[in-house]
């Protein structure tokens, strides 16, 4: 009898998981009901799933809502039903029209209007009375809408309790207290299952009521087929083949094995057909080619992309141009991306450079069809410590008591508080309730039947239609997701390439990777650390320890790549594998098996890919097990029976070997550690192609690259470290000026100048106009021909003056601001048309007005960041620059030394005692960087203090050769005063 049921996807206003709906439905012997949640169907085939496992009848539909009122519930007679549904609350999200007072004309739907709806219903329409509405019926001639009456008892919370937890959802969904929610903007007490036989009773005088609903009910049949079933896009080709699918598969592959490996590979021949055959044998052969030909969109456009994650363990996507890692070169295992026994889908990583790949989803959209292709969702949940704050809004508190509460260093005091008890306990019951649905970062569905089948579509700001749950329910309705991702590094490379093209001449093949990791200085640069804004090899972490492994091959890369992850390194794999490196022959392995597989690694398995191998070659396990047995020990099985099953045949098939129990039992227990922490290594792979593509940039055409990493909005550092990063590669690095800068950052010889989208303040409007206009029209003249020609006003004015924009006048930035005060007074000017005739501007005899280089300093901190007319050490009060610079740190080793440092970054880390210490990242006064170290016994007396110089004394430390400052005390230095302000 209940038609009008709500989980917890009812946002910020129902209580209850799917799960314990129909677990508290069923305890009181319910054995069909409908989930109708407010305008979304995101449940339905979670719905579906559980009610089917736990033996009760669904019923799949939703309720409309239009601003908190209720319009009407719609039941699904079947699955067509659930698409008119679907489609419904889709055509007005998308179109972003309100929903109408009434429903559409359904074919495979009831509909049920709230009691008091006024106006002829048809025959699939029906009026919903609450028990507490009976009392309306007394008198009523009943005869009209005898057979439309049903009951509705709604359910949004389960006892009391959860009513509270109901009222604190919709105070924070209103951003109000508690005190202030209406009625209207809540669920009543009792709507709630009832207690059995108490529904019958309450309709007792109607018990037909009971009837229609119960008839209404038993029509209602969601004939979806059961468990995961594939609904993807399950051919390619225009014939709708599978066959051709195959045959177009292995045409394409074999091309491309040709163009990767030559005519005479036997190895890779083998691998591809091993792999053409598992494909077509799982039935992915139309993944592979919509991403093949996802990708040759992309390239006909020119837009260079990265392959990554575990679809670079497949010859094919490497044969099809998916992906630029070679699996032989790496030894890598195709069963680590797709096998017989695995149940989640294949998995292809693409990345696009960030200003492309709507581009590449717009095509998709369009070549694979309106309402068959949509984004993936996400639903974020309430689970972090901003939940407890929003707890303390609602209730009332004022906001210093909230700041106690959310403050960790006063968990103690907090522990007794009653009312932070209170808040806690409220949390406690919020804690991992959905509460807001979004977007994956780049997830595609393709599908061969419309969309809607399976749920509604959102439309979010990215303007493309979004289905209403994430990857996780995808991957258990049947859905396998494209992602196509998008990351700066790629922009900086695609930019990088074009600068050098334009700036001289350079004609570059950036997919050239094999010939980069053979080229002696781009690996000596990077054994050296001299990979500031080049992808993922930048961070001070990432370069120190390249440093200390001395990192000249790809293959070192690779292995970093993965050791430097936070479990790994966290674990001690990432100390035991550089100690290893430099000191292979004091290696002991536990069985020449283990030598033979590991060795590249020098024993520590490093990789995911290590974990499957030691289980092939040591155990005898085949592939797709020794898989499953390493998505197990990742936390990732599908039940704890099939692994232990592996792990005994794990056991077993070592045992057949003739492999002695002592030393499997210590394999297995290397094995068992390592396997949760390690990365994929074709995921590592994949960086570090791309890593080398940077590098070869960096190395080659440093200034280009570096106004490429500018212009794409820098990666790991400030904007500043990128700006000094420039000047060091022989830049002449020039501030704005509106006759030379672009909106953007551009270069010309040697000569760069920033653009005007690094100045605070600066309207986007003339951002773009003044490089516009003078593109079209010629240089500015003066500061009259710039205001006349764009229309800039007087305080926009003012910061072009400050900035030093207008310095090719030859006046002084004093001069300048009394003629544009002259010119524009306190009001701005319009944008005029080009004059007729000039008129003849009027001269005025001024004092001498100059700047100093100091001035002009202060001027550029405000506006730009960071200064260019002086370094950060010229603006110091003190000439002191410390004892040693970066570059003599290796020659006083074990000694306390003090150091001057431009503060770059810092990074705060936990010791196993929970104390806070530092790692810290600076400039000396000759350019060049050093890393510190502040353990936790000095990083309280001796805080940073954010952006300027340091003065700092410390022991100098090294480790694998690498030097270091650890610190012991730590000054932030005093800068000159503003003249202005003094």
């Amino acid at each position: 009898m209940y038609l009008n049921v709500h989980s917890q996807y009812s946002l910020r206003y129902g209580t209850m998981s799917v799960e314990t709906l129909v677990e508290e439905a069923m305890a009181r012997g319910i054995t069909q009901m409908a989930l109708t949640d407010i305008n979304n169907s995101t449940g339905i085939m979670e719905f579906m799933r559980v009610c089917d496992e736990k033996g009760m009848r669904p019923i799949g539909g939703m309720e409309f809502r239009r601003d908190k009122r209720l319009l009407y519930i719609a039941l699904a007679q079947n699955r067509e039903g659930m698409k008119e549904i679907n489609d419904h609350l889709t055509e007005h999200n998308l179109e972003q029209k309100p929903l109408p007072d009434l429903a559409p004309v359904f074919n495979n739907v009831f509909v049920i209007y709230p009691f008091g709806h006024v106006g002829e219903l048809r025959a699939n329409e029906f009026l919903g009375v609450r028990f507490d509405e009976l009392n309306l019926l007394y008198g009523v001639d009943l005869g009209p809408i005898r057979e439309k009456l049903l009951a509705l008892q709604p359910v949004f919370v389960l006892d009391k309790i959860s009513y509270r937890l109901h009222e604190y959802l919709r105070s924070i969904d209103l951003n109000t207290i508690l005190t202030k929610v209406k009625a209207e903007d809540k669920c009543l007490p009792t709507d709630m299952f009832l207690a059995p036989g108490e529904l019958e009773a309450k309709f007792s005088r109607y018990a037909f009521i009971l009837d229609n609903t119960r008839r209404l009910m038993d029509r209602c049949v969601m004939d979806y087929p059961k468990g995961r079933i594939n609904l993807n896009l399950r051919t390619f080709s225009s014939s709708g083949s599978k066959k051709d699918d195959r045959e177009l598969l292995e045409k394409l592959a074999m091309k491309g094995l040709i163009y990767r490996y030559g005519r005479n590979n036997k190895q890779a021949l083998a691998k591809v057909k091993h792999e053409l055959k598992v494909i077509e044998e799982l039935d992915f052969c139309a993944y592979f080619l919509i991403t093949y030909d996802i990708i040759r969109y992309s390239m006909s456009q020119g837009y260079y992309h990265v392959g990554r994650g575990s679809g670079a363990n497949s010859i094919v996507a490497y044969c099809l141009k998916i992906t630029d890692v070679d699996p032989i070169e790496l030894d890598l295992y195709f069963e680590r991306f797709l096998n017989a026994q695995r149940t989640s889908p294949p998995d292809f990583d693409i990345d696009y450079s960030w200003d492309e790949r709507e581009d590449v989803q717009d095509y998709i959209f369009k070549r694979y069809g309106k309402g068959y292709t949509a984004l993936l969702g996400t639903m974020s949940t309430f689970k972090d410590r901003s939940v407890i704050r929003e707890i303390g809004k609602v209730m009332g508190l004022p906001k210093s008591e909230i700041d106690g509460f959310t403050d960790p260093t006063r968990a103690e005091a907090n522990r007794d508080n009653p009312t932070f008890k209170k808040i806690v306990a409220i949390y406690e019951r919020m804690a991992n309730m959905p509460n807001q649905r979004s977007i994956h970062a780049g997830g595609v569905l393709i599908t061969e039947e419309p969309i809607t089948y399976y749920t509604a579509l959102d439309l979010p700001p990215k303007g493309m239609p979004t289905v209403q749950w994430d990857m996780y329910e995808a991957e258990k309705i049947g859905f396998d997701k494209y992602d196509i991702l998008s990351q700066r590094g790629i922009g900086h490379i695609k930019m990088a390439v074009q600068l050098a093209e334009d700036n001289q001449r350079a004609k570059i093949d950036i997919h050239e990777v094999k010939k980069f990791m053979k080229d002696p200085l781009i690996n000596s640069n990077l054994s050296q650390g001299k990979t500031l804004g080049c992808f993922y090899i930048e961070s001070p972490a990432m370069i120190q320890l390249n440093r200390k492994l001395v990192c000249n091959t790809y293959r070192i890369l690779v292995a970093a790549s993965s050791i430097i992850r936070p479990g790994v390194a966290s674990s001690g794999m990432m100390g035991t594998y550089i100690k290893n490196h430099h000191a292979p022959h004091t290696v002991r392995y536990l069985h020449p098996v283990m030598e033979e597989q590991l060795k590249e690694t020098y024993g520590v398995m490093v990789y995911q890919e290590d974990v499957i191998k030691i289980c092939i070659h040591y155990a005898g396990m085949d592939g797709t097990d020794a898989d499953i047995l390493r998505r197990g020990m990742s936390g990732k099985y599908r039940s704890k029976k099939e692994f232990d099953r592996l792990v005994e045949r794990f056991f077993e098939c070592a045992k057949a070997l003739g492999r002695p129990e002592h030393i499997t039992a210590e394999v297995w227990r290397q094995v068992s550690s390592f396997a949760g922490y390690s990365f994929s290594k074709a995921h590592s792979a994949s960086f570090a192609v791309e890593s080398y593509q940077s590098l070869f940039l960096k190395t080659y055409y440093p200034r280009e690259f570096m106004v490429a990493v500018l212009n794409n909005y820098g990666g790991f550092y400030s904007r500043a470290i990128y700006v000094h990063e420039l000047q060091r590669a022989g830049a002449n690095v020039h501030l704005p000026c509106v006759n030379h800068s672009d909106s953007i950052v551009n270069i010309d010889g040697i000569d760069v100048y920033l653009g005007f989208v690094g100045v605070h303040g600066l309207e986007n409007q003339y951002i773009e106009r003044i490089p516009e206009e003078r593109k079209m029209n010629g240089p500015y003249a003066d500061l009259e021909d710039l205001i006349k020609r764009t229309g800039v006003g007087l305080e926009q004015a003012i910061t072009l003056i400050r900035i030093g924009a207008l310095r090719f006048t030859g006046k002084s930035k004093k001069q300048l601001l009394w003629e544009v005060h002259l010119l524009l007074g306190v009001k701005a000017r319009p944008v005029n048309h080009t004059e007729l005739f000039a008129v003849e501007k009027k001269d005025y005899c001024l004092p001498v007005l100059e700047n100093t280089q100091l001035e002009n300093a202060y001027h550029e901190l405000e506006l730009l960041g960071f200064p260019i007319s002086m370094t950060y050490f010229e603006l110091l009060e003190t000439d002191y620059r410390g004892e040693i610079m970066a570059g003599d740190l290796s020659n006083h080793i074990g000694q306390t030394v003090a150091m001057v440092g431009r503060y770059v970054c810092e990074k705060t880390v936990h010791t196993k005692n929970n104390q806070k210490m530092w790692f810290g990242n600076f400039i000396d006064a000759e350019g060049n960087f050093f890393d510190t170290v502040h353990f936790p016994n000095r990083t309280l007396s001796y805080p940073f203090r954010g952006q300027g110089c340091y003065v700092m004394q410390g022991r100098v430390v090294e480790e694998f050769g690498f030097a270091s400052l650890e610190v012991t005390k730590i000054e932030k230095l005093q800068i000159k005063g503003n003249p202005v302000m003094n």
